[in-house]
């Protein structure tokens, strides 16, 4: 933002309605926020619109796309991205092609709830079978854990030997999440290794179940998550 000569606008703590009457008072063009930031904006009581289009960046966690559908309706234009602590912040985008603009809305933000293509920094993005250690096919459907490689990936953990060798392999980092190459080459995250709950021998993911959950126009916010099962190992706990 300095380099740009843009001003910051710093708030105390979260707060939908401050959030909106910042945007007109000092006619905010860009702002970050997480996909919850993201649903608290669409539950504003007065049911606040904009303006004029606001940009906004989220990442933190995949976004329902049901989520990413009603902030657009709202005014924004929403940008996606995806990165760790480790390689620095963002290093995947899911940069916009114009043929997607012909879509309808419900088509673009599932489009949009990918993560994308890799940044500058980044030399590769992969997604790599676990067991043969080979890419999975760009089917959209085969998972993989998701690696990267790049410049601003880290060294290492500081001090910690062990945990290094865990995550960086054959110059490869492997970001503990699960996910699916697209024919297109984007990448969409579907969840966390440790998240995935295994149930009856098949493997779910938390992330498409609250997705689908979100699309109820009941639903406002929703987790899923496992728990011990003596017949199924795990079965899925609605939240």
């Amino acid at each position: 933002m300095a380099a740009v000569g843009g001003t910051n606008i710093c708030l105390r703590k979260f707060d939908a309605a401050i959030i909106y009457d910042a945007i007109r008072k000092y006619d905010v063009t860009h702002m970050c926020g997480a996909p919850v930031v993201l649903n608290m904006l669409c539950n504003v009581p007065d049911g606040s619109t904009l303006e004029k289009p606001v940009n906004i960046l989220t990442a933190g966690a995949p976004p329902p796309a049901a989520v990413l559908f009603r902030t657009e309706s709202l005014g924004f234009v929403v940008s996606h991205g995806y990165g760790l602590t480790e390689t620095g912040g963002l290093v995947v985008c899911c940069s916009w092609k114009k043929k997607w603009d012909r879509v309808h809305a419900a088509e673009k933000a599932r489009l949009k709830a990918r993560q994308g293509v890799k940044t500058p920094g980044m030399a590769e993005v992969d997604v790599i079978d676990p067991k043969a250690l080979n890419s999975v096919s760009r089917d959209g459907k085969s998972l993989g854990e998701v690696v990267l490689r790049g410049g601003c990936v880290m060294l290492g953990y500081f001090k910690d030997p062990e945990g290094t060798s865990k995550c960086m392999k054959n110059g490869w980092f492997y970001t503990g999440d699960v996910g699916v190459m697209h024919p297109d080459g984007y990448l969409e995250i579907k969840d966390r290794s440790k998240d995935v709950i295994i149930s009856g021998g098949e493997n779910l993911s938390s992330v498409e179940v609250e997705s689908v959950l979100y699309t109820h126009p009941a639903v406002n916010e929703a987790a899923v998550v496992a728990r011990p099962d003596d017949f199924w190992g795990k079965r899925r706990v609605l939240l």
